[in-house]
Protein backbone atom coordinates (compact mmCIF):
# COMPACT_ATOMS: atom_id res chain seq x y z
CA UNK A 1 0.00 0.00 0.00
CA UNK A 2 1.09 3.58 -0.46
CA UNK A 3 0.39 4.65 3.15
CA UNK A 4 3.39 5.47 5.30
CA UNK A 5 3.60 3.85 8.72
CA UNK A 6 2.28 6.19 11.41
CA UNK A 7 0.71 6.19 14.86
CA UNK A 8 -2.69 4.51 14.82
CA UNK A 9 -2.14 2.58 11.57
CA UNK A 10 -1.97 -1.18 11.17
CA UNK A 11 0.96 -3.17 9.88
CA UNK A 12 -0.34 -6.38 8.32
CA UNK A 13 2.27 -9.05 7.68
CA UNK A 14 2.36 -10.28 4.10
CA UNK A 15 2.41 -14.06 3.57
CA UNK A 16 6.11 -14.33 2.69
CA UNK A 17 7.27 -12.61 5.93
CA UNK A 18 9.87 -15.11 7.15
CA UNK A 19 10.11 -13.98 10.79
CA UNK A 20 8.01 -16.40 12.90
CA UNK A 21 7.43 -13.61 15.45
CA UNK A 22 5.29 -11.85 12.86
CA UNK A 23 3.80 -14.57 10.65
CA UNK A 24 0.20 -13.50 9.83
CA UNK A 25 0.22 -10.79 12.46
CA UNK A 26 -1.57 -7.49 12.67
CA UNK A 27 0.41 -4.80 14.51
CA UNK A 28 -1.06 -1.52 15.76
CA UNK A 29 1.55 1.26 15.55
CA UNK A 30 1.79 3.11 18.88
CA UNK A 31 4.60 5.48 17.96
CA UNK A 32 6.54 6.29 14.81
CA UNK A 33 9.29 8.87 14.39
CA UNK A 34 12.77 9.28 13.00
CA UNK A 35 13.99 7.32 16.03
CA UNK A 36 12.03 4.24 14.95
CA UNK A 37 8.65 2.66 15.63
CA UNK A 38 6.81 0.78 18.36
CA UNK A 39 3.72 -1.36 17.96
CA UNK A 40 1.65 -4.16 19.46
CA UNK A 41 0.75 -7.48 17.84
CA UNK A 42 -3.05 -7.59 18.15
CA UNK A 43 -3.69 -11.23 17.30
CA UNK A 44 -1.46 -13.34 19.56
CA UNK A 45 -3.32 -14.22 22.78
CA UNK A 46 -1.36 -16.24 25.31
CA UNK A 47 -2.59 -18.80 27.84
CA UNK A 48 -1.82 -16.47 30.78
CA UNK A 49 -4.97 -15.05 32.40
CA UNK A 50 -4.92 -11.30 33.02
CA UNK A 51 -5.80 -12.05 36.68
CA UNK A 52 -2.49 -13.92 37.08
CA UNK A 53 -0.35 -11.27 35.42
CA UNK A 54 -2.00 -8.06 36.65
CA UNK A 55 -4.50 -8.73 39.43
CA UNK A 56 -7.33 -6.22 39.49
CA UNK A 57 -7.37 -5.61 35.73
CA UNK A 58 -9.28 -8.82 34.91
CA UNK A 59 -12.65 -7.13 35.55
CA UNK A 60 -11.98 -4.77 32.64
CA UNK A 61 -10.31 -7.30 30.33
CA UNK A 62 -11.83 -7.79 26.88
CA UNK A 63 -12.41 -11.41 25.85
CA UNK A 64 -10.35 -13.46 25.72
CA UNK A 65 -9.21 -12.24 29.17
CA UNK A 66 -5.63 -13.36 28.63
CA UNK A 67 -2.39 -11.47 28.22
CA UNK A 68 -1.44 -11.01 24.55
CA UNK A 69 2.10 -11.32 23.14
CA UNK A 70 2.67 -7.75 21.96
CA UNK A 71 5.98 -8.60 20.34
CA UNK A 72 9.43 -9.98 20.98
CA UNK A 73 10.89 -6.88 22.68
CA UNK A 74 10.85 -6.53 26.50
CA UNK A 75 8.44 -9.41 27.06
CA UNK A 76 8.50 -8.74 30.81
CA UNK A 77 6.96 -5.28 30.29
CA UNK A 78 3.19 -4.74 30.09
CA UNK A 79 1.32 -2.29 27.86
CA UNK A 80 -2.45 -1.83 27.86
CA UNK A 81 -4.93 -0.67 25.26
CA UNK A 82 -8.36 0.41 26.37
CA UNK A 83 -11.68 1.52 24.95
CA UNK A 84 -12.87 4.85 26.36
CA UNK A 85 -16.49 5.28 27.41
CA UNK A 86 -16.40 8.95 26.31
CA UNK A 87 -14.11 11.44 24.54
CA UNK A 88 -12.43 12.60 27.75
CA UNK A 89 -11.24 9.31 29.24
CA UNK A 90 -9.16 10.95 31.94
CA UNK A 91 -5.53 10.97 32.94
CA UNK A 92 -3.45 8.03 31.84
CA UNK A 93 -5.31 7.44 28.56
CA UNK A 94 -3.94 8.53 25.17
CA UNK A 95 -6.01 8.17 22.00
CA UNK A 96 -4.80 6.01 19.11
CA UNK A 97 -7.79 4.97 16.96
CA UNK A 98 -11.26 6.32 17.69
CA UNK A 99 -12.14 5.40 21.27
CA UNK A 100 -9.11 3.09 21.63
CA UNK A 101 -5.95 4.32 23.27
CA UNK A 102 -3.11 3.36 25.58
CA UNK A 103 -3.70 3.15 29.32
CA UNK A 104 -1.31 3.84 32.16
CA UNK A 105 -1.17 0.56 34.09
CA UNK A 106 0.16 2.37 37.14
CA UNK A 107 -3.34 3.67 37.77
CA UNK A 108 -5.74 1.76 39.98
CA UNK A 109 -8.14 -0.34 37.85
CA UNK A 110 -11.07 0.80 40.00
CA UNK A 111 -10.26 4.45 39.20
CA UNK A 112 -10.08 3.67 35.46
CA UNK A 113 -13.37 1.72 35.33
CA UNK A 114 -15.57 4.82 35.13
CA UNK A 115 -13.78 6.01 31.98
CA UNK A 116 -12.68 2.75 30.30
CA UNK A 117 -15.07 0.08 29.01
CA UNK A 118 -12.52 -2.65 28.26
CA UNK A 119 -8.77 -3.25 28.25
CA UNK A 120 -6.37 -5.62 26.59
CA UNK A 121 -3.00 -6.29 28.22
CA UNK A 122 0.12 -7.01 26.14
CA UNK A 123 3.42 -8.50 27.30
CA UNK A 124 6.22 -7.01 25.26
CA UNK A 125 6.06 -4.96 22.11
CA UNK A 126 7.30 -4.84 18.54
CA UNK A 127 10.08 -2.38 17.81
CA UNK A 128 12.02 -1.07 14.83
CA UNK A 129 15.12 1.10 14.71
CA UNK A 130 15.48 4.24 12.57
CA UNK A 131 14.47 3.46 8.98
CA UNK A 132 14.02 -0.28 9.65
CA UNK A 133 10.23 -0.33 9.35
CA UNK A 134 10.31 1.80 6.22
CA UNK A 135 12.79 -0.65 4.68
CA UNK A 136 10.53 -3.60 5.57
CA UNK A 137 7.49 -1.84 4.09
CA UNK A 138 9.47 -1.06 0.91
CA UNK A 139 10.43 -4.76 0.72
CA UNK A 140 6.69 -5.64 0.86
CA UNK A 141 6.98 -7.43 4.23
CA UNK A 142 4.14 -5.27 5.61
CA UNK A 143 1.02 -3.62 4.31
CA UNK A 144 0.21 -0.33 6.03
CA UNK A 145 -3.57 -0.12 6.42
CA UNK A 146 -6.11 1.95 8.34
CA UNK A 147 -7.07 0.60 11.76
CA UNK A 148 -10.60 0.23 13.05
CA UNK A 149 -11.25 0.54 16.81
CA UNK A 150 -12.55 -3.04 16.96
CA UNK A 151 -9.22 -4.35 15.63
CA UNK A 152 -7.53 -3.69 18.98
CA UNK A 153 -10.10 -5.18 21.36
CA UNK A 154 -12.26 -7.43 19.18
CA UNK A 155 -11.96 -11.12 18.36
CA UNK A 156 -8.30 -11.81 17.54
CA UNK A 157 -9.05 -15.22 16.00
CA UNK A 158 -9.13 -14.30 12.33
CA UNK A 159 -8.08 -10.65 12.55
CA UNK A 160 -5.35 -10.96 9.90
CA UNK A 161 -7.81 -12.38 7.38
CA UNK A 162 -10.61 -9.90 8.26
CA UNK A 163 -8.34 -6.87 7.86
CA UNK A 164 -7.17 -8.07 4.44
CA UNK A 165 -10.69 -8.93 3.22
CA UNK A 166 -12.11 -5.51 4.10
CA UNK A 167 -9.54 -3.86 1.79
CA UNK A 168 -11.10 -5.40 -1.31
CA UNK A 169 -9.33 -5.85 -4.64
CA UNK A 170 -5.96 -7.58 -4.86
CA UNK A 171 -5.15 -6.98 -1.22
CA UNK A 172 -8.16 -9.09 -0.21
CA UNK A 173 -6.75 -11.97 -2.25
CA UNK A 174 -3.93 -12.29 0.30
CA UNK A 175 -6.48 -13.38 2.92
CA UNK A 176 -6.71 -16.73 1.14
CA UNK A 177 -2.97 -17.37 0.93
CA UNK A 178 -2.22 -20.91 2.11
CA UNK A 179 -0.14 -21.39 5.26
CA UNK A 180 2.35 -23.38 3.20
CA UNK A 181 2.48 -22.12 -0.42
CA UNK A 182 4.32 -25.27 -1.49
CA UNK A 183 1.12 -27.23 -0.83
CA UNK A 184 -0.85 -25.05 -3.22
Amino acid sequence: MTEAPSKGMLLVATPPLADPNFDRTVVLVLEHSGAGAVGLVLNRPSETPVADALPGWEELAAEPATVFAGGPVSTDAAIALGSARHAEAGAGWEALVGEVGTIDLHRDPDDVATDIAAVRIFAGYSGWGPGQLEDEVAANAWLVLPAWPDDALGDPGDLWRRVLLRQGGRVAWLANAPLDPSLN
